[in-house]
């Protein structure tokens, strides 16, 4: 019998890795060699042969303060010793009601109570089922969903039927419900957009409508103005269409608010919430809801009761981390910190923004943006991504890019010359091409 190569020697930790470890969004043939990270401080992840990176997309968009936070880690330490899980049907403990008590506190003000489950697709996957049952709770046939073009919502197999129907979902296209896809709301495209939602939404068949506010994260990070989504949310609303904002990516700071919903006087019905949840420490998810929603639920009648539940619903752990985000975030540091890389980002778009390898710029909190002016579509297959990843890591800087869009979504704590760094690498990367 073969034995595991770790009882078998001192092998590589990379050598291990590629005989055991199946990784997301990598390829098993011809991908890019994974890089073994040994520990991690503020914005930089620092390697197993001695290299220092800039981590400037925060750990695919989770980490909000900056890596091995002693106060989140302190509060993680402090919760293990104290409850580390207990079921949440029929129990409960302090770090999830403190958690929700927070949550509120800084969500849209018509959302009452929290949900938990435990990533930003279960998060999804219970707004969906929250809206379809709150129709059969009332005895309601609306089975439709809206969304946009384009969009991503995970990869489970509800948010993956709202969510671009390309190559992730490909494989399982023939398993997916039918959504109504509107089209991205480009400027010169917005009426049209909004004549389409409407022309659905009239049908009177809709039970909801789904979509990334202001920003759409894989997409491309493309963004779209604050006024169309807020005409469409009316006109959603005026039909009875349950609205869902999905702020997995764009929730806590990284618009520039707490959550992108707050651009708005129109607010969701519900929202999703994960990423940046727990400052990235710890893998949890939220869903909110107004009363309204809840009101489907509340009945003696067990049969109108939300079947929906994880293993791990409301870690205790996971909980005390998300508090100690909270703690974190809504301090005046962290605000100003969140303006200070919005400002930085906006300085550099104005300078970058005539050079001839730039195609199109956009920038809002500490997002940023940029297409790449090169051969072939937008799109995240876009044959450039091979050449900038490998660059930038040479560049002691982590990008990923989406495509032939690189784009900047740095933890809050950033220094203004670790951000100029990251500038000075793209601006180089365009002069060469």
């Amino acid at each position: 019998m073969q034995k595991h190569l770790a009882t078998v020697g001192p092998t590589s930790l990379l050598t291990r890795d590629k005989e055991s470890v199946w990784h997301p969004f990598t390829q098993l043939v011809n991908g890019f060699a994974h890089i073994a990270v040994k520990e991690a401080r503020g914005v930089y992840l620092y390697t197993e042969d001695g290299q220092k990176i800039i981590d400037a997309v925060s750990s695919w968009w989770v980490n909000l303060h900056g890596h091995s936070h002693p106060e989140i880690a302190r509060a993680i330490a402090e919760q293990a010793q104290r409850l580390e899980h207990v079921i949440f049907a029929g129990f409960t403990h302090e770090p999830a009601v403190e958690l929700a008590e927070n949550l509120l506190n800084i969500l849209p003000h018509n959302q009452s109570k929290v949900f938990y489950s435990d990533n930003g697709s279960t998060a999804v996957e219970v707004a969906l089922k929250m809206a379809f049952q709150f129709w059969y709770n009332r005895g309601t046939h609306k089975r439709k969903v809206i969304a946009i073009e384009g969009a991503y919502h995970g990869d489970t197999f509800g948010s993956m039927a709202v969510g671009d129907r390309g190559p992730f979902s490909a494989p399982f296209e023939p398993f997916l419900f039918e959504v109504e896809f509107i089209d991205f709301p480009e400027r010169e495209k917005e009426d049209e957009v909004l004549s389409r939602l409407t022309a659905v939404a009239e049908q009177g068949e809709v039970a909801a409508f789904i979509y990334e506010p202001l920003v759409l994260g894989a997409a491309g990070m493309k963004m779209y103005s604050a006024d169309w989504l807020e005409k469409a949310l009316h006109i959603a609303h005026t039909h009875e269409v349950i609205c869902i904002a999905d702020e997995v990516f764009t929730g806590f700071g990284r618009t520039g608010k707490y959550f992108a919903s707050q651009y708005l006087k129109a607010q969701p019905d519900i929202v999703c919430m994960s990423k940046g949840l727990t400052g990235g420490a710890m893998a949890l998810g939220a869903t909110s809801c107004t009363e309204r929603i809840i009101e489907a639920f509340r009945s003696s009648d067990i049969m109108k009761t939300f079947f929906h539940g994880h293993s791990f619903t409301a870690n205790p752990i996971a909980c005390a981390a998300a508090n100690a985000s909270y703690r974190l975030l809504v301090e005046d540091l962290c605000q100003n910190q969140i303006q200070r890389v919005a400002e930085q980002h906006t300085t550099f778009q104005r300078q970058i923004a005539d050079h001839p390898g730039v195609k199109a710029i956009r920038s809002l909190g500490v997002i940023l943006a940029l297409e790449i002016d090169t051969p072939g579509e937008t799109s995240y297959v876009n044959e450039v991504r091979h050449k900038l990843y490998p660059y930038f890591i040479d560049q002691g800087i982590l990008l990923r890019p989406l495509g032939n869009v690189i784009y900047v979504v740095p933890p809050y704590c950033i220094e203004q010359e670790e951000l100029q760094q990251i500038y000075r690498a793209i601006k180089e990367l365009l002069d060469t091409l």
